[in-house]
């Protein structure tokens, strides 16, 4: 019997989960919108944000900080770290590769997704670590409805990060300019655009947005590990093809979608199957409807 307790649940749940996703498919789908690479070490990228969040507040903080400000700290120092991260696999990886057939970069990015991941084994261990307890236990109940502090903080944050990249992208030079090389790189350089430039800006910023989720996931689950990003990876890829890759709110919408479908699809079918479903709409989506709901946008991509 379905009850509308339950319900509100897993779609509060649902949509806390999704903010992480809809942060790592945003950084999908401006790579993909840019030079139309399916970044595969994106994933590994979050896991990045994920350690450096737990070195930050484990090693740095001491615990002498108040919870919320050590969430900010957090924050600040691992997101331009992880976007540097992500401008260096793109100078030495990706931008070399640019005019080699696709085929090659996609395995290149292969290859630096499954390097990132063993040297965080060697460097972190196989084990899993575990993040600080900075937001308590405070819940508020509704009705048999619980909503927990952090699951509040963590989607308003995201929500706003959503935001300020929207502004940034449709209201700065910077973002005009990352937009025009969305369309055609060779005009965009004909005009005096700096397109290395503002692909590894592009970069910088698809890292930070990555770290942004990897320590609020590390904050929300309390346990990472080396692996994490694969999976993770995964799901923020089918959030991104489900809005339409290269779409900048179809990534949001994707990313909030999967996160909904996976919450139900653990509460009513258990937490084995909530992959089998994730997935089955890859495939659902790829096969029908391969651009996705929104679609991939021709005028304006970014």
């Amino acid at each position: 019997m379905v009850y509308w307790q339950d319900v509100v649940q897993f779609a509060i749940n649902g949509l806390t989960v999704g903010s992480f996703y809809a942060l790592v498919a945003l950084g999908y789908t401006m790579i993909y919108g840019i030079i139309r690479l399916i970044n595969f070490a994106h994933g590994e990228i979050f896991t990045t944000g994920a350690y450096a969040g737990w070195l930050i507040l484990t090693a740095l903080l001491g615990g002498f900080l108040p919870p919320y400000v050590g969430i900010a700290v957090a924050l600040l120092l691992a997101m331009p770290l992880t976007g540097l991260l992500g401008v260096g696999l793109a100078r030495v990886a990706y931008l070399p590769l640019l005019k080699a057939p696709r085929l090659t970069i996609l395995i290149t990015a292969l290859g630096a997704s499954i390097a990132l991941q063993n040297f965080f084994k060697v460097a972190f261990g196989a084990g899993f670590k575990t993040y600080p307890h900075l937001l308590g236990r405070l819940t508020w109940t509704f009705g048999g409805i619980q909503l927990k502090a952090e699951q509040l903080v963590f989607f308003l944050l995201s929500l706003a990060l959503m935001a300020l990249l929207n502004a940034f992208i449709f209201r700065t030079p910077l973002g005009m300019a990352m937009r025009a090389l969305a369309l055609d790189q060779d005009a965009a350089r004909l005009m005096g655009i700096p397109v290395e430039r503002v692909i590894l800006f592009t970069f910088f910023v698809a890292g930070g947005l990555a770290a942004a989720a990897g320590v609020m996931y590390g904050m929300y689950y309390t346990q990472i590990s080396f692996f994490m990003g694969f999976l993770l990876g995964l799901r923020a890829f089918t959030a991104a093809v489900l809005g339409g890759i290269g779409n900048i709110p179809g990534a949001v919408l994707g990313g909030f979608l999967i996160g909904i479908l996976e919450a139900f699809a653990s509460g009513y079918l258990g937490g084995q199957w909530k992959d089998v479903v994730v997935f089955a709409v890859l495939i659902v989506v790829l096969t029908f409807r391969p651009q996705g709901i929104l679609g991939e946008r021709v005028v304006e991509r970014m």
